[in-house]
């Protein structure tokens, strides 16, 4: 076979594998199971999250989910940039990688390049999660309300460092006086 068909060949191979690891699970962490869409859609507000480019000086952040007519799931996420004064919009969808009843989904918000959303904590009464991403470079604290008791954003910061995530890096969202 001609090198470059070898190349291109390992290249998809490459593209495919990644792609895949990107639906995966960090180590030692866990989706919840019995998993109940219909409580999770509606509105969240970012308490905490690991630093990444894709929302960097972003406050006021939320996520809206809404249910898809080709059964997935719509995804707004929305924060406001202090910098430029405006509000920022990324939508996107999501579909569940196993089950319909285990918080473990993809989210794209770009094409056909899907991430990994694993919901790996979540209140009985769905008023707050933890969500990861493929690895524990992402994580984020959610909230139905704006604010979160201390008590219960401590042993959310607690559990997610027993399981290795560096909540030392952890910035707390800022969603008091919400900008029009």
């Amino acid at each position: 076979m001609p090198w470059y068909k070898q190349t291109t060949s390992g290249l998809v191979l490459s593209m495919l594998l990644l792609l895949g690891a990107c639906t995966g699970k960090p180590d030692n962490v866990e989706p919840v199971q019995n998993f109940e869409l219909d409580n999770y859609l509606g509105e969240w507000y970012e308490i905490a999250r690991l630093p990444h480019s894709f929302e960097e000086g972003l406050s006021h952040v939320t996520a809206q989910y809404s249910p898809r007519d080709d059964g997935g799931i719509s995804v707004i996420n929305r924060g406001y940039n202090a910098e430029s004064g405006e509000w920022e919009q990324a939508e996107g969808k999501a579909y569940f990688v196993e089950a319909s009843n285990v918080g473990h989904l993809k989210v794209s918000f770009f094409g056909p390049f899907y991430a990994s959303y694993v919901i790996f904590a979540l209140d009985e009464s769905y008023d707050y999660a933890m969500v990861t991403g493929p690895d524990k470079d992402y994580l984020w604290i959610l909230s139905r309300t704006p604010t979160l008791r201390g008590e219960t954003v401590n042993a959310l910061v607690a559990q997610a460092a027993q399981k290795g995530y560096p909540t030392d890096s952890l910035i707390y969202v800022e969603q008091k006086n919400r900008p029009q």
